[in-house]
């Protein structure tokens, strides 16, 4: 193995929270330090969420000291609890609407003088200098934040949204103290004083700020509840007898008991107890579930009316609740195609901002009317403020952090955002049969040729497969009380069937075209009844057969219909014999039906449909589907399916219904959506904005944009963004 494969072999995902980034042109720095470490493969930054997900080799104390060098405070991500989050959102909003609070109460002072003369003449170089020092501690005391992350921005040759502001409120603040000191160096009629300017930025810009990060905070706050449902003690029965311990003390094979109305502190089988459990949390779906003996659970579930002693298999970071925080945090961190070209754009944009500042002060400065460096400066300061990129900055990570929140409350995880313009835009669907369409928990409805002998051995094969049609012959066999016969040189044949030797003989159990392939050649029985079979080989010679019989999922007839109302193609694929195939897909709906394919022919099918320009989604459950799942556009695994299934596709649905095809589909079309509007009204008001804060409607109207103004507009247009993706969360 190459040193490079052996590099990303070892590779893990590291999460870190960033502090101190405030537009798109930070996460660009951020993602660039990160990606300038040695180990590092790749690096992401949710601006919304102040997050970076690392994958690499590298250690984290080296990537939290590339972060620190860009200029931004960094440590590793921890998850905290509710209380202690929501403390800190108040604490956070408290303080940035008190210095906005006090830089705008500041600003107002200073604006009310001009109308009513509360303080000094302007010609009073002693108490407006103190008036200018008493600024220059609020505008610092206020905003200071902006001054120090434009001079780490500066360091590292970058330029921010705190550029922007530092730059403009500080050059109103120099060009006020000009006035108040050394005024002769000025024309008379420009000798005016932007004081006021620059605190009604600094507060404007720090009031949107707050309402922006509040409702971020509270969007992530609502996903993050949602996974928050263990609880922190339980009760272990040890020695026979009941005790109270945290639940980070639990280990394989303990023994829990959970009452009613208590949440499931672990992954397990019941081993005692009879209860309904609230799943919904997990799967999306309100009805409650039976548990008995020999049921499986998971941690996060409600135990609603009776008492279960379970088996703990799965604690604390090995549960599936845990797995799928840690599932929706990369894949929040993640972007989507269209966030690349963002990127772009924002790498070049506060640059671009600024050279477009001074040239408007210039052209102000050479041919506006008089006061000429008033307006001047009015026109830069507003360029420079308006056009701060933190709505673009903010529109795709949330809208991404939202929609896969609510996603994930109905049971849907999608391993990367990546996915959700493809599933918006897909035109087929295609359904496996078993254990996607049906249950997957088929039973054996009769044999034929098959005596207790034969059975044995056909038990011996079967009680080694994981199969779901080996489960049915398997309980067959036991209810019959008949004893497995002893294998050796047991085989799984992926889509065929298994074979394997009992003392002297070879045995083989599977398919008609498996069996074939393997030698035989008589299959003198005929089955006339629907179902699946499965022929039982002794040697050369088909003994009997097993016919089977699968459930429809009740929701599956309406998970179609509904996919064909949103304009999507669906479509079979099956392993099983063409008579059961079609059966199935009559009483679902499914016209198009391809029956007894081989894995192999399920990933041909699907490479033609996609060669012919059709955007394929897959959905299966199976070790036979996990090709399929990884070449289709976007891959669905059934969540009870298997764990390779699983780890092939893009999107899990957690509970039994196929419903959640659709609903994936609905989800991202409303995600892009929702992106789209963020892009279009962020870059719509820089566009728009930017020539009339240039002075472009002057010459017609008389109007300018005020520097106060421009701050308030930037800040709302951040919030607009915020509230808008916020609607995903009722979608």
């Amino acid at each position: 193995m190459s040193e490079m494969a052996t590099k990303k072999s070892d590779s893990h995902s590291t999460l870190i929270s960033v502090e101190g980034m405030s537009c798109a042109g930070c996460v660009r720095s951020v993602e660039t330090a990160l990606s300038s470490v040695a180990g590092v493969h790749v690096a992401s930054v949710n601006f919304a969420s102040q997050t970076a997900a690392v994958v690499g080799v590298t250690p984290v104390d080296e990537l939290i000291e590339a972060v620190r060098k860009a200029g931004y405070e960094a440590k590793p991500f921890e998850n905290v609890s509710l209380t202690e989050q929501d403390e800190a959102i108040r604490r956070a909003f408290a303080l940035s609407a008190g210095k906005s609070a006090l830089a705008l109460a500041g600003g107002l002072l200073l604006m009310a003088d001009m109308y009513l003369s509360l303080l000094p003449g302007i010609g009073n170089n002693i108490a407006w200098s103190l008036i200018g020092l008493v600024v220059l501690a609020i505008m610092f005391l206020t905003g200071g934040h902006f001054f120090r992350g434009a001079l780490a921005a500066l360091q590292n040759r970058t330029a921010t949204m705190d550029t922007l502001i530092a730059l403009g409120t500080g050059t109103a603040w120099v060009y006020s103290m000009t006035v108040v000191l050394i005024p002769d160096v000025l024309p008379a009629e420009s000798r005016h004083q932007f004081f006021e300017a620059a605190l009604f930025v600094i507060g404007f810009v720090n009031l949107g700020k707050a309402l922006e990060t509040h409702a971020r905070s509270r969007a992530s706050l609502a996903i993050q509840r949602l996974f928050d449902l263990t609880p922190k003690f339980v009760t272990r029965i040890s020695g026979g007898a009941d005790e109270l311990v945290p639940v980070e003390v639990l280990v394989h094979g303990d023994e829990v008991r959970v009452k009613p109305g208590d949440c499931l502190p672990v992954d397990g089988e019941v081993i005692d107890g009879y209860s309904s459990v609230d799943e919904s949390m997990l799967t999306g779906e309100s009805e409650a579930l039976l548990k008995q003996s020999g049921s499986i659970v998971r941690a996060g579930t409600v135990n609603l009316d009776g008492s279960l002693i379970i088996r703990a298999e799965g604690v604390g970071a090995e549960t599936l609740l845990a797995g799928m925080v840690r599932l929706i945090t990369e894949a929040q961190n993640s972007k989507p195609r269209i966030a690349r070209l963002v990127d772009q754009i924002s790498a070049v944009f506060v640059p671009a901002v600024i050279l477009l500042a001074i040239l408007t002060a210039t052209l102000w400065a050479l041919y506006g009317p008089e006061p000429v460096l008033s307006y001047s400066l009015v026109t830069g300061m507003s360029v420079l403020i308006i056009a701060c990129p933190c709505a673009l900055g903010l529109a795709i990570p949330m809208s991404v952090m939202v929609g896969l929140g609510r996603a994930a409350t109905d049971g849907l995880l999608v391993r990367n955002s990546e996915v959700l313009q493809t599933a918006a835009n897909l035109t087929m669907v295609v359904l496996d049969k078993t254990g996607t369409i049906t249950r997957g928990e088929p039973v054996v409805v009769r044999s034929e040729g098959v005596d207790e002998k034969s059975l044995s051995l056909a038990l011996g094969l079967e009680i080694l497969s994981e199969h779901p049609l080996a489960k049915a012959i398997v309980d067959y066999g036991m209810d019959k009380n008949i004893s497995a016969a002893d294998v050796t040189g047991f085989e799984s044949h992926v889509g065929g069937g298994v074979t394997g030797r009992v003392g002297t003989q070879n045995v083989a159990l599977g398919s008609e075209v498996f069996l074939r392939l393997h030698g035989a050649e008589n299959f003198p029985l005929p089955v006339k009844d629907v179902g699946s079979v499965v022929y039982l080989m002794i040697e050369q010679d088909v003994v009997g057969y097993f016919l089977l019989q699968d459930a429809i999922r009740e929701d599956a007839a309406a998970a179609v219909a509904e996919m064909k109302e949103k304009g999507v193609r669906v479509v079979m694929l099956s392993g099983d014999r063409r008579e059961v195939a079609a059966q199935v897909a009559e009483k679902v709906g499914i016209e198009e039906v391809f029956a007894g394919l081989l894995p192999e022919d399920k990933l041909g099918q699907i490479r033609l449909w996609q060669s012919q320009g059709e955007i394929v989604g897959m959905v299966g459950d199976g070790i036979n589907d996990a090709a399929a799942l990884s070449a289709a556009d976007v891959g669905f695994a059934m969540g009870e399916g298997t764990d390779i299934a699983m780890e092939s596709a893009d999107i899990t649905l957690l509970g039994e219904s196929l419903g959640g095809i659709a609903r994936s589909i609905y989800l991202s079309r409303r995600i892009v959506r929702n992106i789209r509007q963020n892009l279009i009204a962020a870059f719509a008001y820089n566009i728009l904005l930017i020539p009339v804060a240039a002075g472009i409607l002057f010459p017609f109207t008389g109007l300018l944009i005020n520097p106060a103004l421009a701050g308030f507009a930037m800040a709302m247009s951040s919030v607009s963004v915020v509230f808008n993706a916020g609607r995903l969360r009722f979608a």
